[in-house]
């Protein structure tokens, strides 16, 4: 009985922790750039059952009883990285990549993190600091297709489809971009960044199909109709496994108050 116990518990924080997933995707629906998280729930390896017969002409004999589920867990969760909606800001510094790359792959902003390494975003809601470099909005650079910092001067600048930053008729760099074969592989650090394993870096984008638009940022994936949905019906599976678990704890107090009781 105490491994039924065991089993609901585990199915109630699989779903706590999808909840959690879902409610900061939730959270972050209007944040630029953001891509929702999906978590993947699997079950813990079955256990098979078996038992000692005698036989009376060949001694004991293992026998099988079956298999035992033992319960769930949330193995991991993966950004969803489709394209977001593009809308328009008419902000100089807002930048939006329009991905027309083969649907497996995605494109992404290099960022420098302040410690020499690559990092990766698709939030394009830039600024530019007091020394005139383009910057994201927690104030790190953003990278050239060379690896060097964006120096615009100020806000008065055009970008074009290609990246190209002009101002004034003097070009400045541009803009550049990463591309990921697998953005599976990304990691999630916060502040909308992602990065590789061990700081590895991304190979340039190349000609990989995209255009950069000046003015215009691209919202979060989230679905919320679709969210809001999810979280009801991981709500109602953990209501489920917590009824579960207090019919279990109902037996165990009639075992331990009431069985044998003269």
């Amino acid at each position: 009985m105490l491994r039924g116990l065991y089993t609901a518990a585990s199915g109630m924080i699989a779903q706590q922790r999808k909840t959690d997933l879902l409610a900061n995707n939730l959270s972050n629906a209007d944040t630029p750039g953001y891509k929702t998280d999906q978590s993947l729930i699997r079950s813990f390896p079955k256990m098979l059952l078996s038992y000692m017969d005698k036989n009376g002409t060949t001694g004991e004999v293992v026998k099988s009883v079956g298999s035992l589920a033992t319960g769930v867990y949330m193995q991991e969760t993966l950004p969803l990285f489709k394209q977001g909606d593009l809308e328009e800001t008419g902000n100089r510094t807002d930048l939006a990549i329009f991905d027309q790359a083969s649907p497996e792959g995605s494109l992404f902003f290099r960022i420098d993190d302040g410690n020499g390494h690559e990092v990766y975003t698709r939030n394009g809601n830039f600024t530019v600091n007091p020394e005139g470099y383009l910057t994201t909005a927690s104030g790190h650079y953003v990278l050239d297709e060379n690896g060097g910092r964006i120096r615009t001067g100020g806000t008065d600048f055009s970008v074009d489809a290609a990246g190209a930053v002009t101002e004034n008729g003097r070009y400045a760099g541009t803009i550049g971009l990463a591309y990921a074969q697998n953005p599976a592989q990304l990691e999630k650090t916060g502040d909308g960044l992602y990065t590789l394993a061990n700081n590895g870096a991304l190979p340039a984008a190349g000609q990989n199909g995209f255009q950069i638009k000046q003015g215009f940022l691209e919202s979060s994936n989230v679905d919320e109709t679709k969210t809001m949905t999810d979280m009801m019906s991981a709500y109602r599976s953990f209501e489920a496994n917590q009824k579960v678990l207090q019919a279990y704890d109902a037996s165990l107090g009639k075992a331990v108050n009431d069985v044998g009781k003269v």
